[in-house]
């Protein structure tokens, strides 16, 4: 049985095993300064701005992602076919609430494998080399040991050394069959700290998009109001001109 001040010392001890985390990963990390970027689990609701995200890959990119050149009708499909209540789905988003990178973890439906998720992510040509794509593995690894996954599956074109790189950087086991790859990574069993560390991160991730959001909507009625008096100037500079013109008309 667990005691209030087993409790209590385990919450601050995760508290500071969780800022250090975060200070650290602020450090310079790779000969730059690696950002904490807030990474943020998405819904139903957010299904037009991921069929954006998808839509907005090059030819390549789609290839790389999906395996084939997918068609906007296709990626339409499989963003229709999303199961946000099984899966999860997570999203950076910038400033103008664009979303930037996105990862699919998909649970297995098979009873078989329920221990088992695969990883999919793009990231959008503008937003790469930042880290969003290792960023958003340990997000997904994160809330995979929390649902008790204890396998993680990366599947990928053997051309796509991105994504194999983030897997073999976690100490995922790399097989190749021509073409094609498969990573397995043994994911530890969840513990306190991963419960605290996920729940914090979430919602730092949802005031991060809220604070975006209030934003965004404040410089847009602006620019709005900025619209509508440059509007008003021209219309005074038509109507003045029109004045000026009439006595000399007259005449």
């Amino acid at each position: 049985m667990i005691t209030a001040r087993q409790l209590i010392k385990e919450s601050f001890e995760a508290g500071k095993n969780l800022f250090e985390k975060l200070h650290a990963q602020s450090q310079t990390q790779g000969g730059r300064k690696a950002v904490k970027v807030p990474i943020r689990a998405l819904s139903v609701s957010h299904a037009h701005q991921i069929a954006q995200h998808l839509k907005a890959l090059s030819t390549a990119d789609r290839y790389l992602r999906f395996g084939c050149s997918a068609s906007d009708e296709m990626i339409q499909r499989y963003v229709s076919g999303l199961n946000f209540d099984r899966d999860e789905i997570f999203g950076i988003y910038n400033r103008r609430l664009e979303l930037i990178a996105m990862a699919h973890l998909a649970f297995s439906v098979e009873t078989d494998f329920s221990s088992c998720a695969e990883f999919g992510v793009s990231v959008l040509a503008h937003a790469r080399g930042r880290g969003y794509g290792g960023s958003l593995f340990d997000r997904a690894v994160k809330h995979a040991r929390n649902e008790g996954v204890e396998m993680m599956f990366i599947h990928a074109l053997s051309e796509n050394t991105a994504m194999l790189n983030i897997a073999r950087k976690s100490g995922a086991i790399l097989q190749r069959d021509g073409a094609e790859s498969d990573a397995y990574l043994r994911l530890r069993p969840a513990d306190w700290d991963s419960h605290m560390t996920e729940m914090f991160e979430e919602h730092l991730a949802q005031t991060d998009y809220r604070v975006k959001a209030q934003a965004k909507q404040f410089w847009d009625i602006l620019r709005m109001m900025q619209e509508v008096r440059l509007g008003v100037r021209e219309a005074k500079k038509v109507h003045q001109a029109k004045a000026l013109a009439k006595p000399s008309a007259s005449k």
